[in-house]
């Protein structure tokens, strides 16, 4: 723990011991009173103590040049200087070892000769060390914790770190990448410790990985890390799967580990801006963030020769407007890398304006890259496991051909109804409105629809194929989505042989096709509901077809993530299907149990008329579960731990259970 004093506390030379003596501010900016301002800036020309001699991508100039900028346009004057210090060994400690810290301060004790010979070894971390390198490495870390916690206490809105050396690649027990202390990560922890802020966002634009926050955080939810970055399967600066994007944390921080790899140079605007749309702000405002830092390394810009993407001073303007609206616009901008002087100097000049509270520059009209719209689809994917707010569908990508080409789910599609129509003469249902894109043949019946007394209505997501990752290297196709054809051959020859009819539901839109925007998410803790396209089509099937049928006992039968939506359909239209279903299977195998709304006469019926089938290891029915007959209806265990045998194995409780509840007489 560190002292909430710390402010005014620093460590002896050995580290060991607090003294009540005030820190070492160092007095390279002149001292300014106090204004009313919102924002401030850490800066201190003796971070430009660390340098190479022979010359270095990592060189002084890189804070001096932004520090002249920002002069020369005065934007100093609009902004409240906070004096810097050193980061102390008790917080340096939240995140580094000990073994470290002691290596750093070693730094400033070494000869000529100590320097020459570690030479090749530091080379190999991608590092160079003189005895300068202590003081400014402490300087730069006891910069952004300061910055961080101007804000976190309220003293002001938002600040501007112009620190170095940079900090997002020092791991826990190791510097690398031009990296000591991991500036961001130290003052992440001290933030948490000192304030009552603890729910944190770390977005870092840096154009590499920064390994060492991600591990830092990789267990700890309270931090959310995001990271777009340049990845090329692993082969890119940090290298390895660690930056990958099934790399998304572990234990109870599993989730919270957002990474974005780029898998080729060349990323500009545009690419970078969709990602921001469709992942970061989504995943953010669910996260809800109450102070966020963003790790601003400007080696993506356009002219940066180590980066080599694409990135303008209004694209970082764009993204730092965006994140400006979180965290009721607490934000610190921390410096990473950024190589190329002119483009670095104008990027921060950029975004600089924009925390002052300057619209962005406007950006000129953009397409994004194939490669990018994949790997945002890719992504979207991974993270839809762990957040709701991620909209996979909207994020698919769309091809050149696709108006002369056929999917796979559309290929299985028309061979399914080719087949129910040969056996069975089913036929299609029309659909009208902004229903008739997406789902477009996906809906059909047997010819006694309006004629049959007994009706079942199939639904479920049939072709619903994906390419599932197995690691960041390797692809294989997930093939146990391919079981749903049998299970409904199956089912299909039972409703025939029983006489009833049948009214078949594919959920799964067409690939390409547009859908509908009229999409209400609400947020309940208990219950997260989604009513969009999939429940609008129930809900017109029921109007227009299923309660005009006659039909005086009905069957709802969901399979997997059409579960939910037919959970919709009942509680939109509860009143008339009360009346005359008489049974609800759902299948959901591992996917979520849905809840019930909470209305006693609509759990009273759903747990007198429920069937849900799950493998017997599903989580809901483990001991520390919360399972309740009102909230998820009558659950029916399956010993069976592959989907494919799961939906086979629970066919003969299906046909049992529809046979029960249909020969209760009507009321």
């Amino acid at each position: 723990m560190i002292a909430d004093n710390q402010e005014a506390m620093d460590v002896d030379t050995d580290g060991a011991s607090f003294s009540k003596r005030p820190p070492q501010r160092s007095t390279s900016v002149p001292f300014q009173p106090p204004r009313n301002l919102a924002v401030g800036y850490v800066y201190s020309s003796e971070m430009t103590a660390h340098f190479n001699p022979r010359g270095h991508q990592e060189a002084p100039e890189r804070i001096t040049r932004i520090w002249k900028a920002i002069v020369d346009e005065e934007y100093n004057m609009q902004m409240q200087w906070l004096p810097i210090r050193p980061v102390t060994k008790a917080e340096a400690l939240l995140v580094h070892s000990q073994s470290l810290w002691d290596l750093v301060e070693a730094y400033q004790y070494m000869s000529e000769q100590q320097i020459v010979d570690s030479e090749v070894y530091y080379e190999q971390l991608s590092l160079y060390v003189m005895p300068g390198t202590t003081r400014a490495a402490r300087l730069s870390c006891g910069g952004v914790i300061e910055a961080c916690l101007a804000v976190a206490r309220g003293r002001l809105r938002k600040v501007f770190a112009i620190c170095r050396p940079p900090g997002h690649h020092a791991e826990p027990d190791q510097s690398m990448g031009f990296c000591f202390f991991n500036n961001v990560a130290v003052a992440t922890r001290v933030v948490q410790q000192l304030t009552h802020l603890k729910r944190i966002l770390i977005l870092d634009w840096d154009v590499h990985h920064g390994n060492g926050t991600q591990r830092a955080f990789n267990d700890d939810p309270s931090v959310l890390y995001i990271s777009l970055h340049r990845y090329e399967g692993g082969t890119f600066y940090p290298c390895g799967e660690f930056g990958g994007m099934t790399s998304c944390g572990e234990g109870s921080g599993l989730g919270f580990s957002v990474n974005i790899p780029w898998p080729e140079k060349g990323m500009g605007d545009a690419d970078y801006i969709h990602a921001f749309q469709r992942i970061v702000m989504p995943i953010a405002m669910e996260f809800a963030p109450e102070l966020v830092i963003i790790s601003a390394g400007f080696d993506a810009a356009l002219g940066d020769e180590l980066g080599e993407c694409k990135v303008s001073p209004a694209g970082y303007a764009h993204m730092t407007h965006m994140l400006s609206g979180l965290a009721g616009g607490r934000l610190v901008v921390a410096l990473e890398g950024g190589y190329n002087l002119d483009a670095t100097v104008k990027s921060a000049l950029a975004v600089t304006k924009v925390i002052l509270g300057e619209a962005p520059d406007p950006v000129p009209p953009m397409h994004v890259s194939e490669t990018a719209t994949e790997t945002v689809y890719l992504v979207a994917k991974e993270q839809s496991k762990y957040w709701k707010n991620i909209d996979t569908k909207s994020c698919e990508p769309r091809q050149e051909i696709e108006s002369i080409s056929f999917s796979i789910p559309e290929v299985l599609q028309a061979h399914r109804a080719h087949y129910l129509h040969k056996n069975y003469k089913m036929m299609q249902v029309p659909l009208l409105g902004f229903l008739q894109s997406p789902f477009a043949g996906q809906v059909i019946c047997t010819p006694d629809l309006f004629e049959n007394k007994t009706l079942v209505v199939l639904a479920h997501e049939f072709g619903n194929l994906r390419l599932e990752l197995e690691s960041a290297m390797t692809c294989d196709l997930n093939l146990e989505r391919s079981y749903l054809l049998d299970f409904t051959k199956e089912l299909m020859r039972w409703i025939n042989e029983e006489g009833y009819a049948l009214l078949d539901v594919n959920l799964y839109p067409k690939p390409f096709a547009s859908v509908s925007q009229n999409t209400k998410r609400t947020s309940n803790k208990k219950n997260s509901e989604r009513y969009d396209d999939t429940t609008a089509l129930l809900t017109y099937l029921w109007d227009n077809y299923i309660h005009l049928s006659g039909a005086q006992k009905i069957v709802f039968i969901g399979h997997g993530p059409a579960c939910q939506p037919l959970m919709n359909l009942i509680d939109a239209r509860f009143n008339s299907i009360s009346r005359n279903v008489k049974a609800v299977v759902q299948v959901v195998g591992y996917s979520k149990v849905p809840f019930t709304p909470k209305k006693d006469d609509f759990r009273s019926w759903y747990a007198k008329c429920s069937c849900v089938l799950l493998p017997a290891n599903h989580h809901i029915l483990q001991p520390e579960a919360t399972y309740s007959k009102k909230k998820h209806g009558v659950l029916c265990p399956i010993e069976e731990l592959q989907p494919v045998r799961i939906v086979m194995k629970g066919l003969p409780v299906i046909q049992a259970f529809l046979k029960a509840q249909l020969a209760i007489p009507l009321s």
